[in-house]
């Protein structure tokens, strides 16, 4: 029998189906967080009423680095350490961006300024009996 595939951090993104990021619209004003948020952060607003609201799963590549050390305790890193690029992806429809780890065999020189990026979940690291997912970002084809 294989690993349980479980979320890393529970109700920030789904897993099911195509995944996407869970975040809050406040109700008042229309504004997107996430992570989600218990009130609106918008200080011309101050709403309190908050609906769900999944995340587009596309997006602009808007910046990118190269991870280039492991993450310090209590963080797990896989071992051996392989460096690994991080995305800045910029949700059209939500006017933000959003930071994630890039797809698994992508690196920092198959990225571009502007290029499409899609929502993916993979593991990040495993134990004896789960694999723990994030959602990462991964090149479209076209």
């Amino acid at each position: 029998m294989g690993k349980a595939r479980v979320p890393a951090a529970e109700g920030w993104f789904t897993t099911e189906g195509e995944p996407h990021l869970l975040g809050t619209r406040c109700t008042a004003c229309g504004a997107v967080f996430f992570p989600r948020a218990a009130s609106c952060r918008n200080p011309a607003c101050g709403g309190t009423e908050l609906a769900e609201q999944p995340l587009g799963r596309r997006g602009r590549l808007w910046s990118w680095t190269n991870s280039a050390y492991p993450p310090p305790p209590p963080y797990p890193a896989r071992e051996p350490f392989r460096p690994y690029a991080i995305a800045a992806v910029e949700l059209p429809e939500e006017r933000m961006v959003i930071l994630g780890q890039v797809a698994a065999g992508k690196g920092v020189a198959d990225l571009r300024a502007g290029m499409e990026m899609e929502l993916v979940v993979e593991p990040l690291w495993e134990d004896e009996r789960n694999q723990y997912l994030v959602w990462k970002w991964r090149p479209t084809e076209a």
